[in-house]
């Protein structure tokens, strides 16, 4: 081993050192109790909430599975509203895992994609974008759900079913 190859470790040394220290510099110190109970509260608020909208949809007299089904739907939407407005993404970054493990976390999941590539077209854009996190399976799983709900509700308007 020459001088060379001694003074090229030592200055890659030097850089990896100095790079580590930047690196601890300009990280952002994170209290995991306080983001543990960001999420436990917020967690909290998104199931309240789904209960609200659940007693709200019995009190206009459907069953219990009815309303727990349009709860997940009303979740959802208002998860894609907030999603499509921006506002998603400032409570989340606040709430953390509260906010983005229930189902209110998948609709972003689903909506994000969607929105970020609209300015490439409907179907280059939305269409190819929108597999990248929620996945081919889901968004034809509930798109041929949405088609079977509409055939139903037209066979039970003709008192078919």
């Amino acid at each position: 081993m020459n001088i060379e190859d001694v003074m090229n470790e030592n200055d890659e040394t030097v850089r990896n050192n100095a790079y580590n220290e930047y690196v601890k510099k300009i990280t952002p110190k994170h209290s995991w109790w306080r983001n543990m109970c960001r999420a436990f509260v917020f967690g909290g608020l998104v199931c309240t909430l789904g209960q609200l909208f659940t007693s709200w949809y019995m009190s206009m007299g459907n069953d219990e599975k009815t309303a727990g089904m349009y709860t997940t739907l009303s979740l959802v939407l208002l998860s894609v509203i907030l999603t499509g407005t921006g506002i998603f993404a400032k409570l989340a970054k606040y709430a953390g895992a509260g906010i983005l493990v229930p189902i209110t976390g998948f609709a972003n999941s689903v909506a994000s994609p969607a929105i970020e590539f609209k300015r490439e077209g409907q179907i280059f854009g939305i269409g190819c974008k929108i597999f990248t996190i929620a996945g081919p399976v889901i968004l034809y799983g509930v798109f041929t759900s949405w088609i079977l709900g509409v055939i139903y509700w037209l066979l039970a308007l003709c008192n078919v079913v």
